[in-house]
């Protein structure tokens, strides 16, 4: 193959496998819009704070890594937990931007909560859970099997998330996002329902926190800002599945990576700011073209 030819090839091999995280990220940003029509942007500080506590887990505590992972995951979840009990629910009544605010708040705080548990720590290395590596013919896109294993997480996440809600709790969860009033008036708990969609959100963040940490160093905001930053290619990719459709957010997720990755070809790779000026270049075409996203008006667990 021509070396053009190798390094498209890389770039889609890379692109995949990083917005795999992306994708994990909107699924997230996804499932919170469509219960409760808020930006959530502690999305991303869930994920990171997940990675923290498992990171603290395995490498100060000597815990196993199944064991750090669980803890991490829970760490993820109940931030999620009181992130809708202290700050969403108390703030249902007022304006989508208060809210929003709400979240972003969350999000600084957790980001200095890090800096002040782990400040003698400002760079971490996560060990990762296979150190195999191979490379992918006939580009030879260098792949890890810890992306590998995240690539595999999402697959596996959004088949469950897909036959969720295809279950009476997910049609419950569906019921109570369309109409409130009148999924109370049978007998469904809404308050509960918003808990568990934050629930899975935080749950999802985790894993993108908790199965990225371990490809590069981290800091404190890693997937918000850092080495990691996955907030705005995640909101990029919830955009593009117009905000509703899961698997648009997975199918935004894994374009957001290959087109970040298309900024690295050597035509390319010498223009400064290539990558996010090629990213926000093509979200701005598609968004003028479909306003509403790419997968606007899809059934959203079809």
């Amino acid at each position: 193959m021509t070396g053009l030819g190798n390094e498209l090839g890389i770039a889609l091999v890379t692109g995949v496998l990083q917005g795999s995280v992306y994708a994990l990220v909107a699924l997230g940003i996804v499932l919170v819009y469509r219960a409760s029509g808020v930006f959530n942007f502690a999305q991303a500080e869930f994920g990171t704070t997940g990675l923290f506590a498992a990171y603290a887990a395995l490498t100060m505590w000597d815990w196993g890594y199944p064991a750090a992972i669980a803890f991490g995951l829970a760490v993820a979840v109940a931030m999620g937990l009181l992130t809708e009990r202290l700050v969403v629910h108390p703030l249902r009544n007022a304006s989508r931007v208060t809210v929003l605010v709400g979240t972003a708040g969350i999000a600084l705080a957790a980001i200095g909560v890090q800096f002040w548990q782990f400040n003698e720590t400002l760079i971490m290395t996560m060990p990762r859970i296979s150190e195999g590596f191979f490379l992918v013919p006939p580009f030879g896109a260098p792949v890890t099997v810890q992306q590998l294993i995240t690539l595999g997480v999402l697959v596996v996440a959004s088949i469950g998330l897909a036959l969720f809600f295809r279950s009476p709790s997910g049609l419950a969860i569906q019921a109570a996002q369309q109409e409130a009033t009148a999924a109370e008036l049978v007998g469904i708990n809404v308050r509960r329902v918003s808990m568990l969609i934050w629930a899975l959100a935080a749950l999802l963040g985790g894993l993108a926190g908790i199965l990225s940490g371990p490809n590069t160093t981290f800091t404190a905001g890693f997937l918000s800002f850092g080495a990691g930053r996955a907030l705005l290619p995640g909101f990029m990719a919830a955009v593009l599945a117009g905000m509703r459709s899961m698997p648009g957010a997975v199918a935004g997720g894994l374009t957001v990576g290959v087109i970040e990755q298309l900024g690295t070809l050597s035509a390319l790779v010498e223009v400064p700011g290539a990558r996010a000026m090629l990213l926000f270049l093509v979200l701005l075409v598609v968004l003028l073209i479909k306003p509403g996203g790419i997968f606007v008006g899809r059934a959203a667990t079809a």
